[in-house]
Order: C-alpha cells, then sequence, then structure tokens
C-alpha cells in the first residue's frame, strides 16, 4: 500500500538524527574515489556550467561540483538536509553557496525566471515519489527549467534486480561508510522500506517506491527529452541485473 502524503513521509523519515548521520553512509573520500569524476565528466561532454541539483541532500555534489568549477545551485524537499549542507559548504570554503529548500514538484516556483546547463537527482531521491503523476510532474518541472539541449542526470538503485532477484551489494560505489549496514525491510512493487543500521545500534528508515529502469526512461521520453542514455555503476555498457545503481541522463 502507498504512503498517503509522500512528501510528508520522507520530510518526516529525515529526521535530525538521521541527518547528522547521513554523511557517515555516503563517506565522500571513498564516495569522490568511486566515481571518479563520472558526474564532472558528464556535464562537460554537454557543455553544461549552471547546474542545479534538487535533491542536494547534505551537500555532497553541491559542494563537490563547486569545487571543480562549475555553478551549482543545491536544493531539497527536506530543511534538515538543507541545513545540514550548508554546514558543509561552509566546512569546504563555500559560504557563498546557494542553498534552499525547494519541493521537485514545483520547482518552477522557487526558481523563477532561470534556466540550467543541467539538474541532477542523485542519490535515489526519485524513488520518493510513488506514482506516476507525482514523477510526470517533477519531470515537466525539470524539464521546463532546463536550457536547449539541457541534460538531466537522474541515479536510482537497481530495483528491477530488488524486486526479481533479491536484494545485494558490492559496497563499491555509492553508500560506502564501514559503520552502516543498509537492508530492505519490506519489499513490494509498490514500495520498499530500507533499513539504515549504524554500528552504535542507531535505527533509521526510509521508504521509497522500486521504480524500474525501463519505466523511468520511457517517462522521461514521455516528457519531452529526446535522449536517455543508462549507465550501471557509472559503466555504459552493463547487464540489467548487474549494477547496485542506475544513472540516467536525458538530453533535452
Amino acid at each position: 500500500m502507498q504512503p498517503e502524503n509522500n512528501s510528508e513521509l520522507f520530510i518526516s523519515e529525515y529526521t535530525t538524527e538521521f541527518v547528522d548521520r547521513w554523511d557517515e553512509l555516503i563517506d565522500w573520500d571513498r564516495r569522490r574515489a568511486s566515481e571518479a569524476g563520472f558526474f564532472e565528466s558528464i556535464l562537460n561532454n554537454n557543455g553544461a556550467h549552471t547546474v542545479l541539483d534538487i535533491a542536494c541532500g547534505t551537500g555532497y555534489h553541491t559542494v563537490n561540483l563547486r569545487l571543480t568549477g562549475f555553478q551549482v545551485t543545491g536544493s531539497d524537499g527536506s530543511a534538515n538536509m538543507v541545513s545540514k549542507a550548508m554546514e558543509n559548504a561552509e566546512r569546504f570554503g563555500q559560504k557563498d553557496a546557494r542553498l534552499v529548500e525547494a519541493q521537485w514538484t514545483s520547482l518552477s516556483d522557487v526558481f523563477t525566471d532561470e534556466k540550467f546547463d543541467a539538474i541532477i537527482c542523485l542519490g535515489n531521491a526519485f524513488t520518493h515519489l510513488f506514482n506516476d503523476d507525482e514523477r510526470r510532474k517533477a519531470l515537466a518541472e525539470i524539464y521546463g527549467l532546463l536550457k536547449n539541449h539541457g541534460v538531466a542526470i537522474i541515479d536510482h538503485r537497481n530495483y528491477d534486480t530488488m524486486l526479481d532477484k533479491g536484494f545485494s551489494s558490492k559496497h563499491q560505489s555509492y553508500y560506502l561508510g564501514e559503520t552502516v549496514d543498509v537492508q530492505p525491510e519490506t519489499v513490494s512493487e509498490e514500495q520498499v522500506r530500507l533499513q539504515y543500521s549504524y554500528s552504535d545500534g542507531s535505527v533509521h528508515h526510509l521508504t521509497v517506491c522500486p521504480i524500474r529502469q525501463d519505466h523511468l526512461t520511457n517517462l522521461l521520453y514521455e516528457t519531452g527529452f529526446q535522449k536517455v542514455d543508462r549507465y550501471g555503476d557509472f559503466k555504459g555498457s552493463y547487464d540489467l541485473y548487474d549494477p547496485d545503481f542506475i544513472v540516467q541522463v536525458a538530453t533535452k
């Protein structure tokens, strides 16, 4: 059964306590080594300079892309995440970083009269949307805020594998912290409840919708994107069930 109010659900799940432990889950240094400049290459290959990071979380991509020369605005639907992102930006000497609270389904209400070369929605965040009406609305907002020939970059866990073959993780690509274990508590076609268990006994949960690879690709084309490239664990060629994470790059 799907949650009744998805916006309120994910905001309530990203508690201050959980957000304070999120970077422990990511491990910025190991994540940077794992990505090996993947997103920077995608952006550079598409001539992107201005970037809107609409699921900035604790600021990992906003901060790191700014450090490599991109003009990045970070936003998130969780005020707790935006607050933590501001702390991290200041920690890296980026007190001037632009970080705002904004929902994906109403981005144009915040970013009025603005267009971006690229919009990124990373960290499995897009799967906080539980039905196609919400997804279409969010994708329409993304599409409308992109310049012509701009790119949208959206990632998600490989739910095809989770649904068809069961959960597995190579622990090599995304969430690389050594003090937290992530396992699905429940799995169905309608929703997945993920449990984050920390070594000190702290436990947190996120509820997401297991969107399949082809379904999101089709929604991107339906929105009007002209081309969609997919990557599995940052590789352009992959078997459907092999990667832990999928990145979809859609060109307007």
